[in-house]
């Protein structure tokens, strides 16, 4: 019985996990996967396409689908938003890459007023003023991650955090110093379908799932001094929480 596009993108992603294919391997074009699995070539371009969209493999007009070399990014959750991490210097961002290298694009820094849901969320007036922190990560030279993050304006307008490059800890650090030191945090996730223009921005193919994190930082006494709204790259992360009982 022919195999389903599914089926082939399966078995081709175990073979890839045993080794058969390593990182950067060539697979099997759509004349070889039609010879192999006995199915019509739309069905092999639908199993290889099915692996790009995962995130296991790209593809090169005119050369062919080739396993992702890419590593994925571990994000701990709880290491990397540790009192620690920051407070010792670092950016949050080392927590998950090490040494790998990491690059921030697009980066703009604005004072706006806040959209309604972000009032709701830092529990501000309406109209009240945030500033805006929005820029692009790039891990080995590849899009993975863009990041939008609100603060109350009439809490860090005056502050480093207002300024492109926040300094050594981040905003995280800065916002210690204004006596504002996040304590807790929360995180919604959802995956879902990215616009054309967030494709793009990612380099992800349209259709092609990401995960959305919606970060609320908190003080001691619970008030809320950021939210931040991320969109990460599904097939570059593996997501990591622990738990006390």
């Amino acid at each position: 019985m022919p195999e389903t596009a599914r089926q082939i993108a399966d078995d081709l992603r175990a073979r890839i996990d045993e080794g058969e294919f390593g990182p950067g391997a060539r697979l099997p074009g759509e004349p070889a996967l039609v010879r192999e699995y006995g199915v019509a070539k739309m069905t092999a371009n639908g199993a290889l396409k099915l692996l790009v969209s995962e995130g296991v493999a790209v593809s090169r007009p005119g050369s062919g689908t080739y396993v992702r070399e890419f590593k994925p990014i571990l994000r701990d959750a709880t290491k990397r938003l540790s009192r620690d991490q920051w407070e010792a210097g670092d950016s949050i961002w080392a927590a998950d890459i090490g040494e790998r290298p990491m690059t921030v694009a697009d980066l703009q820094v604005s004072e706006d007023d806040a959209p309604r849901w972000v009032s709701r969320a830092l529990n501000l007036a309406d109209g009240a003023r945030v500033v805006v922190r929005s820029r692009r990560y790039l891990v080995d030279g590849e899009p993975v991650q863009m990041a939008t993050s609100y603060l109350p304006a009439e809490l860090v307008r005056d502050s480093r955090i207002a300024e492109p490059d926040p300094g050594p800890g981040g905003i995280y650090k800065r916002l210690a110093e204004l006596g504002a030191e996040p304590i807790r945090f929360s995180e919604d996730l959802r995956a879902r379908m990215p616009s054309s223009d967030e494709s793009a921005a990612l380099n992800v193919l349209p259709g092609t799932p990401v995960i959305e994190i919606c970060r609320i930082a908190h003080t001691a006494d619970g008030e809320p001094v950021e939210i931040n709204r991320m969109l990460l790259d599904a097939g570059a992360y593996a997501l990591r929480y622990k738990f006390g009982s």
